[in-house]
């Protein structure tokens, strides 16, 4: 245990702390590839970028060390933007204030970015200290995870050249993952005829909001709070009810994100306001009491407001309801083979009105068997054509298929058992890792990926467990100087 003597994440914490200063929201990364390719240069080490921005800086070998295996150490440079409705922050020119709470570290109403931020700090450490001892390394940086994993789809064979891969992006420590889920997005637009409002109607706007959302790979299963659904409850029934005329609705933002927040403005004839706000109050109060295991801080508010200028047609507005209300949403099956491991799962993951008389809406479906994957979304697809939507496909990535013999598997298994004198749970992620695509380019490397506790990833309450980074850290070096000769 050669390398334990260097395990302090003070250098970790520091670079993290700087990674939070850069804007990097998903397809804008310049200026986190900038700094990378920054700090390759003042470290005198050489660094690559493809077409697509993908970096990879390589480091050579600690002296008596230079017949080991080379590693590549990958963690993705974007990171979600997801902020509280009353947060002001601008993640494209603001950056991220820690705040340490006990043995967290969190940001103040917005995403942390630990997701994969806490990744790339650990590369810079590596490859700025010189006195940590290991075979070859190559640290990749992939752009545009979060939205569509495309520095991992497009980079190209012979980009790096090594035997192992070592995913920096779980957020679990104590946990090895051998496997992911594979994923695909499904859109449906959406056109609509629109008319004047009601001369004698009164504007309103209801609002759903202070659900937990999450991740939509890791966290599917853990509560069944949509704000979307949950505002569509409501407007389907009041449209049946009171015949509301609905001028735009806008919900959830990120594809791979459960939804927090919803709301829409529509319009009421004066005669029925007092039954829909009676009823509002009956929904409100119902749909608490039905989540408040899952969901304790929710709210839903209703307010009057002007009258828009234009309502979608009485018709269409059902129809695109009915339709939010055939999506599923949610676990469709759980794995047979791995226990308590979601299988296939479907997000509504969010409605945008582009004016009154154009939404689009979008899931995200993800499965670890390709024909789950496909048949989910196939549904999905069919919800989308009955409603009357013009659908698209993402291009979806594939799953990574666990190799339970994996030689990096065994050697990390025995390091973290010797050095925290515990067995580590070896498992697959529902979640979608680059891995599998990666592997497509690759396929003679030997994975792994792990990572410290990160909670609430994909939300404004994301954050950082200070212990496990510290152990995430001490793995990290062990099993560098580990890897066996090539």
């Amino acid at each position: 245990m050669e390398n334990t003597k260097n395990i302090s994440t003070s250098r970790v914490w520091e670079h993290f702390e700087e990674i939070c200063k850069i804007p990097r929201l998903s397809k804008l990364e310049k200026e986190i590839i900038s700094h990378i390719l920054e700090f390759a240069g003042k470290n005198n080490l050489e660094a690559r970028r493809d077409e697509v921005g993908n970096v990879i800086i390589g480091k050579p070998a600690s002296a008596g060390m230079e017949n080991r295996k080379t590693v590549v150490l990958q963690s993705h440079l974007d990171m979600v933007g997801e902020k509280d409705p009353s947060s002001s922050h601008d993640f494209t020119r603001d950056p991220i204030i820690l705040v340490k709470e006990g043995e967290w570290i969190h940001a103040t109403g917005t995403t942390l970015g630990a997701d994969c931020g806490i990744g790339i700090a650990a590369q810079l450490v590596i490859l700025e200290d010189r006195d940590l001892i290991h075979g070859p390394i190559e640290c990749l940086f992939t752009v545009d995870e979060e939205s569509g994993m495309t520095g991992a789809k497009y980079l190209k064979s012979g980009f790096m050249d090594a035997d192992i891969f070592l995913n920096l992006d779980s957020e679990d420590e104590g946990e090895l993952f051998i496997g992911c889920a594979g994923g695909i997005d499904t859109c449906g637009t959406f056109r609509f005829e629109t008319q004047k409002p009601g001369t004698s109607s009164q504007g309103f706007k209801i609002r759903v909001g202070g659900l937990n959302g999450g991740h939509s790979g890791d966290e599917i299963h853990k509560s069944p709070g949509n704000s979307i659904k949950v505002l569509n409850r409501f407007l389907l029934h009041a449209t049946n009810e009171f015949r509301i005329s609905m001028a735009l609705a806008d919900g959830g933002n990120m594809r791979n994100a459960i939804p927090r927040d919803a709301f829409a403005v529509f319009t009421v004839a004066e005669d029925k306001i007092e039954g829909l706000e009676n009823y509002f109050r009956k929904f409100s109060d119902s749909i608490r009491t039905e989540l408040k295991d899952y969901e304790p801080d929710m709210y839903l508010e209703l307010e009057r407001t002007d009258l828009p200028e234009k309502v979608i047609s009485e018709q269409q507005q059902l129809v695109f309801l009915q339709t939010l209300r055939c999506i599923p949403h949610g676990v469709i099956s759980w794995s047979e083979t791995l226990e308590g491991i979601v299988e296939t799962s479907t997000n509504l993951a969010s409605v945008k009105f582009e004016e009154t008389d154009t939404a689009i809406v979008t899931t995200s479906q993800r499965s670890s068997l390709e024909s789950g994957k496909k048949i989910i979304a196939d549904r999905v697809a069919r919800c989308f054509e009955l409603g009357g939507a013009i659908v698209e496909h993402s291009d979806g990535y594939p799953g990574w298929t666990p190799n339970p013999d994996s030689e990096i598997l065994n050697i990390t298994r025995l390091a973290y058992k010797d050095l925290f004198g515990q067995v580590p749970v070896v498992r697959a992620i529902h979640a979608g890792l680059e891995c599998g695509l990666i592997l497509e380019k690759y396929p003679g490397l030997d994975m792994l990926s792990f990572g410290p506790t990160i909670k609430g990833a994909h939300t404004p309450t994301e954050r950082i467990h200070i212990g496990t980074t510290e152990k995430f850290w001490k793995l990290l070096l062990e099993v560098l100087y580990r890897i066996p000769e090539n």
